[in-house]
């Protein structure tokens, strides 16, 4: 599967497309924040060409790689979603990043249960990792509402990071997923207002 042929995929909400150059800038500003610290930024311009230009080529080198996360209502992108498994990555990673002014609104959650449900369903996965820094309070959270564990034993990428595993596709079926559902459910409903501090 080459980029050309890089599937839509879509929410309630969304609509995850292949990376475009329209796309660039909101991913080269959110790579030159803060908001990257977790994942090897912030980066000055020339490396956040590259890494753009790599999320393009991981799909020609896979087979799979990251959406751009969409609006359905304004076609605005909000962040990305998808799988990245670069030279040297013990596993398959499903990775997410939204937009520091679009955080809080569910959106990462949203997109990544669809690409996880599309990793299992279409393209056979039986599992996946996350790799996250241990400082990521955020997405560490994240990765449990999405049914992930922390596997202590698992190798990490170079010994700072910590693994969290995505429960099987089977794990998927009960009970577990009929929470994920629910969970964003209520972020799909315009009239939900979610208590405490805003996370993805």
């Amino acid at each position: 599967m080459g980029h050309r042929d890089i599937p839509v995929l879509q929410t309630r909400r969304l609509v995850l497309r292949a990376p475009a150059p329209a796309d660039y800038p909101d991913f080269k500003a959110t790579f030159a924040s803060y908001r990257s610290r977790f994942m090897g930024g912030p980066l000055n311009a020339y490396e956040t060409w590259m890494l753009y230009a790599a999320e393009i080529g991981h799909w020609e080198i896979r087979g799979f790689g990251m959406w751009m996360v969409h609006l359905k209502d304004t076609e605005e992108t909000v962040g990305m979603a998808g799988g990245w498994f670069p030279a040297k990555w013990p596993e398959r990673e499903i990775a997410w990043i939204i937009w520091p002014d679009r955080a809080g609104k569910g959106y990462a959650l949203e997109a990544t249960d669809r690409v996880r449900r599309f990793f299992y369903e279409e393209q056979g996965w039986d599992g996946a990792v996350s790799y996250i820094d241990p400082k990521n309070l955020d997405s560490i959270r994240l990765a449990e509402r999405l049914g992930c564990t922390k596997d202590h034993a698992a190798p990490s990428i170079d010994g700072t990071d910590a693994v969290y595993r995505h429960p099987a596709p089977a794990d998927l079926q009960g009970q577990l997923g009929h929470g994920i559902a629910m969970e964003i459910a209520h972020y799909q409903d315009p009239l939900f207002k979610p208590k405490g501090f805003a996370i993805d």
